[in-house]
């Protein structure tokens, strides 16, 4: 069911709404992103194995996959309603992971040193989406737009 859905939202984004791909914002390069996560999955992970190597890639890869939107909010200055409310909930997920790992340590004295790292790195880029979200979108004013884009 999982692979079924992912493919069917690869559909979508490529072939069904094209048209709504705005090509001339998004100029982030993604290898700048894969080549170090590649690379540091290789170095960071708990034992050398493929299994564990692509695990660990995805790990940090989701830590850091919210740059490119991030970039092109940057970029633009403004992000409509519906993507600023999206953005809130994925980083507000990605924290309440924090909380669920200072659970676990405490309860079973588990700890996940990359999955924590890595969550608490994405959580901190979130962090200025956050104070945005709060003092603009929260007030009522549709888009959020930033204070001088770049």
């Amino acid at each position: 069911v999982f692979l079924a859905l992912s493919y069917a939202t690869v559909y979508l984004i490529y072939m069904r709404f094209r048209n709504t791909y705005d090509s001339e914002n998004d100029t982030f390069r993604v290898e700048f992103l894969l080549v170090p996560v590649i690379g540091l999955s290789f170095l960071e992970n708990y034992s050398f194995t493929p299994l564990e190597i692509l695990w660990t890639f995805s790990i940090f890869l989701e830590a850091v996959a919210i740059m490119p939107q991030l970039f092109m909010i940057t970029k633009t200055g403004e992000a409509e309603s519906i993507t600023t409310h999206y953005l809130f909930f994925l980083g507000l997920y990605r924290a309440l992971y924090i909380g669920n790992w200072v659970w676990r340590y405490h309860t079973e004295g588990f700890f996940d040193q990359i999955a924590v790292v890595s969550g608490v790195v994405q959580t901190i880029f979130y962090c200025d989406f956050f104070y945005l979200y709060f003092t603009k979108v929260l007030r009522g004013r549709g888009k959020m737009t930033l204070p001088m884009p770049v």
